[in-house]
């Protein structure tokens, strides 16, 4: 009877082990699952899904992308619906990011850098409503980021950007075989340049003030200008390129670089224009058109027509502290090489 006994004994506390140890294992799964929940949506609109998502799948930050149809009038769409134009539907991405790596703010500027926000109903050799641009929200606070984004792009455009913003209606995942397309076929079309993608992203706010100086974090992100004449940048003629000092982005050439003597680094164009974007500032009771990097949104100086007359009139006057400078020798060693054309 006491070896019954105690073998009852032995079977409890090895039963009470287990059971804690399987309550320890639930409150990890609930950990995990929480971590998951920090992960944000957002749905894209920008023509052919193939592109979007291949683009955005890319970014770093984005966890999980998948093509479908958004906002239209019937339940369970398929392809073909959609493509009639009477549904109502926009070929849209699912987005899943986390916003500890990247923001909702440069995935949205990220979009409008790769489509045309004033085309109406068309993207690349598409046209219908069907591939019209949108932004579709989930979260309410997700409204005015995504607007305050769309009056600021508004700047870098003469015409009306028609890109709606509205909430979520529904979506329904498109078919398998446009899942990952252009991942199972390499050479499909494609109206967007996933090059950029590749290369050049925007941190997040606590990455940036982490790897940033005192004074490179105030001119970029609080609209500082630095003090004249300090920058060493501002005496540099060796050859090479600046890049945005937090994306990496190209943005000027010390081909098109003068001595303006006004004691700031100053150009007479970017090296694309597409890499640089422009928009009014009232500031200080003046006003003045600023000059901000297009994927980092890096406050970088200003621009006036008092430049060289016969090199546009232009001159980008730019804080030293937005940049870095990359120069020939070692462009192609930091991933520039294709950049070598400007020196020949």
């Amino acid at each position: 009877m006491k070896i019954f006994i105690i073998l009852i004994g032995i079977v409890l506390v090895i039963g009470g082990i287990m059971f804690f140890r399987k309550d320890s294992v639930s409150a990890t799964t609930q950990a995990q699952t929480f971590e998951a929940e920090e992960v944000k949506t957002i749905y894209l609109a920008g023509g052919c899904f193939w592109g979007v998502d291949a683009y955005f799948s890319l970014l770093p930050g984005v966890k999980q992308t998948i093509s479908g149809y958004a906002n239209g009038n019937t339940p369970n769409p398929s392809y073909e619906d959609v493509s009639t134009g009477k549904s109502g539907y926009a070929e849209t991405v699912e987005v899943k990011y986390d916003p500890r790596e990247i923001s909702l703010s440069s995935l949205i500027r990220q979009f409008f850098s790769v489509i045309d926000a004033t085309s109406l109903n068309k993207q690349g050799n598409d046209v219908g409503s069907q591939y019209r641009s949108g932004i579709y929200y989930l979260d309410s606070k997700d409204e005015k980021v995504i607007k305050d984004i769309l009056k600021e792009e508004q700047n870098n455009y003469e015409e009306p950007i028609v890109t709606e913003v509205i909430p979520l209606q529904n979506f329904y995942p498109a078919e398998e075989y446009h899942q990952k397309y252009l991942q199972k076929n390499p050479g499909g079309y494609c109206h967007i340049d996933l090059s950029k993608a590749e290369k050049y992203s925007q941190p997040s706010a606590e990455d940036i003030r982490q790897k940033l100086s005192p004074l490179a974090y105030e001119v970029t992100q609080e609209n500082a200008t630095e003090e004249p004449f300090s920058s060493p940048y501002n005496y540099n003629y060796d050859e090479g390129i600046y890049v945005d000092i937090i994306t990496g982005e190209p943005l000027f050439s010390s081909t098109d670089k003068f001595d303006s003597g006004s004691g700031w680094p100053s150009f007479t164009a970017p090296i694309n224009k597409q890499a640089v974007k422009e928009r009014t500032d009232k500031s200080y009771g003046m006003t003045r058109t600023e000059v901000r990097s297009q994927t980092g949104d890096s406050h970088l100086g200003h621009v006036f027509s008092d430049g060289p007359y016969d090199k546009g009139g232009k001159r980008y006057c730019i804080n030293g502290a937005a940049l870095r400078f990359i120069p020939k020798e070692e462009m192609s060693a930091n991933g520039y090489g294709e950049y070598l054309y400007l020196f020949k």
